[in-house]
């Protein structure tokens, strides 16, 4: 395991703060990139070793299983990808926190749609990149100057999140 090189605990409390602000990410099983799409995680402040799902029974995903998830952050300032197992949510009291419209608008049964799949990523670990390397630095590139060590302060491999 590779030792992070910066602030482990600061950059995943900017991811979890990113991925709520804008809350889309590209899904993928698990070696299998052709079953990459956009989704929109359901996230709860207090689960931090959980996102939420709502899909199509005939998606790729409800063969459930190992995923990866990339994430990129509203304005390209935060980066992370990171791995975790697809299972079936079965709490309904989940699936009502997490019901809205939105959700609703696609699926003509709305809750009792037969194709609507509800399911649990259980988080592994991941690697997170902020973008924000400040002016100076931002300076120091134009002119061809090495900003590659202050870039590993804004960089964390293999967080568990």
């Amino acid at each position: 395991m590779k030792e992070a090189q910066g602030n482990p605990q600061e950059l995943k409390k900017k991811f979890w703060q990113a991925l709520a602000d804008s809350p889309y990410l590209f899904l993928q099983l698990k070696d299998n990139s052709s079953s990459a799409v956009p989704m929109s995680p359901q996230l709860d402040k207090d689960a931090n070793s959980a996102i939420w799902f709502f899909t199509h029974t005939k998606s790729d995903f409800a063969r459930l299983g190992p995923v990866t998830a990339t994430f990129e952050g509203k304005g390209h300032d935060m980066f992370a990808r990171f791995d975790g197992t697809l299972v079936k949510e079965i709490s309904q009291a989940r699936f009502d926190q997490f019901w809205n419209n939105f959700v609703e608008a696609w699926y003509d049964g709305g809750k009792d749609d037969p194709d609507l799949l509800f399911l649990r990523m259980d988080l592994d670990s991941a690697e997170i990149w902020e973008s924000d390397i400040g002016l100076l630095n931002t300076a120091k590139m134009a002119l061809g100057m090495t900003v590659h060590d202050e870039a590993e302060k804004h960089h964390v491999d293999t967080v568990d999140l």
